[in-house]
């Protein structure tokens, strides 16, 4: 039986906001229209907006509202809307905008007509000055279980919006990344609650998607510390986790694949005589 690979971004947030535990951990998401973007960009200081489909970070945007407003989830005043351009931030591109419509039309010439999301920003912790996301992977074990499985951190490369190491982004591991932060025991449990949450997300998903052996959770954390899920893969790169120093942690990833058929063993060498 071939495994199940679901592409909208959309689909699978409509599937996991369903779920009471999994749901305070979704930033605001919308399908993306000029209304949209407006009404996001009046909550929020920084929203993104993501290709419905797509991978490796590709198509996606942010934008920063310029005004001097300094809590993300105040609207800021007619005045301020008016007088503050709003940033426009791709690849390595940044473009000013002096109003909602001239942003919605830089927008529209980038997006081709294809489904694009605009969702809250959030205001990710940063390694080395850098901002840097988490990926959780979850597998279907050699029992048929859901099991966590590990847990990456991915560091964005200088003047990057995105953390995908298709996009010159770097792998760092969790502990290092939680070190200027947490305690040992806060790190420790903190990757206790990701690893609950994934494989809620997956048992969640399960329920829907049947067919699924594997997914990986990408996790922003905020100034507090708190998890975020900005997006479910259902077919999550596994070669990211060989850059982590215990290698026992990529080769348990790799036996779980070839157990479900993602990935073919290798071939037995030949004894010679």
């Amino acid at each position: 039986m071939s495994i199940q690979k679901v592409s909208s971004k959309w689909k699978k947030m409509m599937v996991l906001l369903k779920d009471k535990y999994i749901a305070p951990f979704h930033p605001e998401t919308r399908k993306y229209s000029l209304t949209a973007l407006e009404q996001m960009c009046q909550i929020y200081r920084t929203v993104y907006i993501k290709p419905e489909q797509g991978t490796h970070g590709k198509g996606i945007m942010r934008i920063e509202r310029t005004s001097e407003a300094t809590d993300n989830t105040d609207e800021p005043s007619s005045e301020d809307v008016t007088k503050a351009p709003y940033k426009l931030h791709y690849v390595k591109k940044k473009e000013l905008y002096c109003s909602i419509a001239d942003l919605h039309k830089a927008i529209l010439k980038r997006t081709l007509g294809k489904s694009y999301l605009v969702q809250r920003g959030i205001p990710l912790l940063k390694y080395q000055q850098r901002p840097f996301d988490l990926r959780v992977m979850v597998q279907r074990n050699l029992s048929g279980n859901w099991e966590a499985t590990g847990i990456i951190g991915k560091v964005a490369a200088k003047g990057k919006i995105i953390t995908n190491i298709n996009g010159g982004g770097r792998i760092v591991s969790f502990e290092q990344l939680m070190m200027p932060y947490l305690t040992k025991a806060q790190t420790a449990n903190l990757k206790k609650e990701l690893f609950v949450l994934g494989v809620r997300t997956a048992k969640c998903m399960e329920k829907t998607y049947p067919r699924i052996k594997e997914i990986g959770l990408d996790i922003a954390l905020d100034g507090q510390v708190k998890p975020w899920i900005l997006e479910v893969n259902t077919s999550p790169g596994l070669y990211v986790f060989g850059y982590l120093p215990d290698k026992s942690i990529y080769r348990k990833i790799k036996k779980y694949a070839i157990a479900y058929g993602r990935l073919k063993p290798a071939p037995k060498s030949k004894s010679t005589k």
